[in-house]
C-alpha cells in the first residue's frame, strides 16, 4: 500500500508557511513514505520558502477575500471558482486523501476543493483571531486545532503552534556557554534579546539601543537583531552590546538569552514560550490589535509583559525593564510561567491526527 497522501495548504507569509512546513516535516519523520504536496500562489513567499524545505509545490490563482465594497469584491466569486477549479485538479492528479490547511489565500479554495470531493479537512488556526479560511472550514470538519484555547473557532482542540525541532527540543542550558561564544558575548551576566521579525522593528530598535547606557550601567548584555534594513548606533563598550542584521539559526539566539523584547507575531510567542524565554511584548499597532491577542494568554499566565508601541521608549526601558533584568528571581520565575504557557509537541500531534484522519478514510473507502 502506498503512503499516505497528503497536500497542505498555508501560504502567502512566514507565519502561514513555517507551522505548515514544520507540520510535513514532522509527518515525513512519522512515517517517511508519506507523499506530501503544497499549494500555493504567485503571491507573497510560497515560491521561495516551500520549494527550500523539499516539498513539492502546486501553484493555483490567489483569491485575496475582500472587506471593502469595491471592484475587486464583485470580482471574487469567478477567481475563487477558478482558484477551486485548479485546487481540485491538483487533488485529483496526486490522489490526495486529505487536506490540512493553515489558512493563507491559498487554504479556501483547497478547502472547498476537498469538501466537493468529499475529502477529510484538518485546520490548524495559529493566530489569536482566526482568518476567514478557518473560520469557514471549522463548520466543515470537526478536525480543527488551534494555538492556544482562547482561540475562539468551532470544534477547536488547542495543541499549540507546529515548530521546528531544533526550537521544540532546544536546551537552552546545555547550549548557553556555545551561543554566547557565537555572538561574542560574555559566559555570564544577563543577556537581553531583542528583535523585531524578519524586517526588523525601527520602534524596538530605537528605544533598546535608546536605553544602552542604562543597560550597560547595569551590566546587561545585549543581542539585537536589528533587521536587514536597520541600524542601530551603539558604541563599542563593556558589557557587548552586539547588533547583527539577522540571525539564520535562532536557537542559538534564544540559548544566549534570558529575556526578550520583540513584537508579539504568532509564531515569535510560540517559540518563546517553549523554550522558556519571557519575554516584553511591544505588539505591531495595526490589523485591529491582532498581535496583542497572540500575547494575552502568556502574559496572563506570567510569562510576559505587553507594552503599547508607543509607550515603549529609552524611557520605559530603562525604569522598567533594567531593574527586572537584574532581579534573577523574578526572570526565573518569569520563565518558567512562560514554558508553562508554551507547547512543543504541537508538529507530532497534529501529524499523528492526520495520519489516523488517513487511516480511517481508507477504511470508509474500502
Amino acid at each position: 500500500m502506498s503512503g499516505p497522501r497528503i497536500v497542505v495548504a498555508g501560504g502567502h507569509s512566514a507565519g502561514h508557511i513555517e507551522p505548515t512546513m514544520n507540520f510535513a516535516d514532522a509527518v515525513r519523520r512519522l512515517d517517511p513514505s508519506a507523499e506530501i504536496t503544497a499549494l500555493g500562489t504567485v503571491r507573497g513567499l510560497d515560491t521561495t520558502l516551500i520549494p527550500a524545505r523539499g516539498y513539492p509545490l502546486e501553484l493555483i490563482p490567489p483569491v485575496p477575500l475582500q472587506r471593502k465594497v469595491n471592484r475587486a469584491l464583485f470580482a471574487t466569486p469567478a477567481r475563487l471558482r477558478d482558484s477551486v477549479r485548479a485546487a481540485g485538479e491538483v487533488l485529483d492528479r496526486v490522489r490526495a486523501e486529505v487536506v490540512v490547511g493553515f489558512g493563507g489565500y491559498v487554504a479556501m479554495p483547497a478547502y472547498l476543493a476537498a469538501r466537493r470531493r468529499d475529502l477529510p479537512i484538518v485546520v490548524h488556526e495559529a493566530n489569536a483571531r482566526p482568518g476567514v479560511a478557518n473560520r469557514a472550514a471549522a463548520r466543515m470538519t470537526t478536525h480543527v486545532f488551534t494555538a492556544s484555547a482562547a482561540v475562539r473557532l468551532a470544534h477547536a482542540t488547542a495543541i499549540g503552534i507546529p515548530l521546528r525541532p531544533a526550537i521544540a527540543e532546544l536546551d537552552r542550558v546545555a547550549l548557553r556557554a556555545e551561543a554566547r561564544r557565537r555572538f561574542g558575548l560574555d559566559a555570564n551576566g544577563p543577556v537581553l534579546m531583542v528583535t523585531g521579525g524578519s524586517q526588523g522593528a525601527r520602534a524596538i530598535n530605537w528605544a533598546v539601543s535608546g536605553a544602552a547606557g542604562a543597560l550597560r550601567g547595569a551590566g546587561i548584555q545585549v543581542l539585537h537583531i536589528t533587521g536587514p534594513d536597520n541600524v542601530v548606533d551603539v558604541a563599542p563598550g563593556t558589557p557587548p552590546y552586539v547588533a547583527v542584521p539577522f540571525v539564520d539559526e535562532m536557537q542559538y539566539a534564544y540559548a544566549a538569552a534570558d529575556f526578550v523584547v520583540c513584537r508579539s507575531g504568532a509564531m515569535t510567542c510560540a517559540e518563546l514560550s517553549a523554550v522558556g524565554l519571557p519575554a516584553v511584548y511591544v505588539p505591531l499597532p495595526l490589523r485591529g490589535g491582532e498581535q496583542r491577542l497572540n500575547a494575552e494568554p502568556i502574559a496572563a499566565a506570567g510569562g510576559a509583559l505587553i507594552v503599547d508601541n508607543d509607550a515603549f521608549t529609552p524611557e520605559w526601558v530603562g525604569a522598567n525593564l533594567v531593574p527586572l533584568l537584574v532581579d534573577p528571581d523574578r526572570v526565573a520565575t518569569m520563565s518558567a510561567a512562560a514554558h508553562r504557557a508554551g507547547a512543543r509537541d504541537a508538529d507530532v500531534v497534529l501529524a499523528r491526527h492526520v495520519l489516523t484522519v488517513v487511516a480511517e478514510h481508507r477504511q470508509l473507502r474500502k
